[in-house]
């Protein structure tokens, strides 16, 4: 990974790799832009069903053949979503005859858990009541 993907997902190189930005830091514009891709690529239920589907294939990787039936859309609807899964980053593929496969690409998916993951050990902030707050 380069030291600019990590500074855009909020991280930096060295003992600061495993401290997410998100949590941490507020985002810059530019963070918040290359995250925004990524989470709205996986905001469908049908792009994260697809995800799901691709992550939990024994071997790591699946033929589009066997993803399509799952789903009451076209095959092009379906190529449409995989698209944007691998603009997103989340998956890569690979066309061998006919058929096109895929499989995970977890650097991504791992990234994302650490943006989201706070530091360990760390204690969540108290929060105190505020006005107009009921229980």
């Amino acid at each position: 990974m380069s030291k600019q993907e990590l500074v855009v997902l909020g991280r930096t190189g060295g003992a600061e790799a495993c401290c997410p930005g998100l949590l941490t830091a507020p985002l810059g514009e530019d963070q918040a832009v290359e995250l925004a891709k990524v989470f709205k690529a996986l905001g469908d239920p049908v792009r994260l069903r697809l995800l799901s589907m691709i992550a939990s294939q024994a071997g790591g990787e699946v033929c589009v053949c066997d993803l399509t039936p799952a789903f009451d859309l076209s095959q092009p609807t379906i190529s449409h979503h995989l698209k944007l899964l691998r603009q997103a980053g989340l998956i890569d593929c690979e066309r061998r005859g006919t058929w096109v496969y895929y499989w995970l690409l977890p650097e991504m998916t791992d990234r994302l858990a650490g943006v989201l993951t706070r530091p360990a050990g760390e204690a969540l902030p108290v929060r105190t009541e505020t006005a107009g707050a009921t229980s």
